[in-house]
């Protein structure tokens, strides 16, 4: 099975209105895509963002895992929030995967818009194949991956569907459910 690389974009993703922003880093997202990428098997779970201070907000957060209070409480966690790689941007997520799998990945992207992308059967079909090139699949947080990050993908995946209409997960939920589809037993 290929290995899977995961990239959380604050940056380049876009606002409500489809107008290019930066979102904030939340805890909430490092914990839960973490937790998720452990169980999964995910070899590491880039978090992407060009402004200094929050990469030192989630480094923070995972500081207090390692070796501030939280250790005491639950050691486990440290785990998955060892699977977390804080980086400036894209390139060096990309960069990142190819040195940690010997070969550049396939990137990947997601949306929850009405896009075509390959089925999530057919993705874990591919993944499976005798010598599946790695993959790194871009999650984006505000309202979605802006344009051109999108742009950088070799491939897209299918948007999720529930059972109705309505469709905006977050992205610790979408995460969740790209990874049980592509890798649950």
């Amino acid at each position: 099975m290929a290995e899977i690389f995961l990239a959380l974009l604050h940056h380049p993703v876009v606002d409500r209105n489809g107008r290019l922003i930066t979102s904030a880093v939340t805890s909430l997202d490092l914990h839960d895509i973490a937790r998720s990428s452990r169980t999964y098997g995910v070899r590491a779970f880039y978090v992407v963002h060009p402004v200094p201070e929050q990469r030192e907000f989630a480094r923070s957060v995972i500081d207090h895992w390692h070796i501030g209070y939280g250790r005491s409480l639950d050691s486990r966690r440290v785990e998955a929030l060892d699977l977390i790689e804080i980086v400036l941007d894209l390139d060096a997520a990309m960069a990142a995967a190819e040195r940690a799998a010997g070969r550049r990945p396939e990137i990947v992207h997601t949306s929850a818009r009405e896009e075509k992308g390959m089925s999530f059967a057919a993705m874990r079909e591919r993944m499976a194949a005798q010598d599946a090139a790695p993959v790194l699949i871009m999650l984006g947080t505000g309202f979605g991956l802006a344009p051109a990050a999108r742009e950088r993908a070799d491939l897209a995946l299918e948007a999720i569907r529930g059972a109705g209409d309505y469709n905006h997960l977050s992205v610790r939920a979408a995460a969740s459910i790209i990874l049980d589809r592509l890798r649950g037993r």
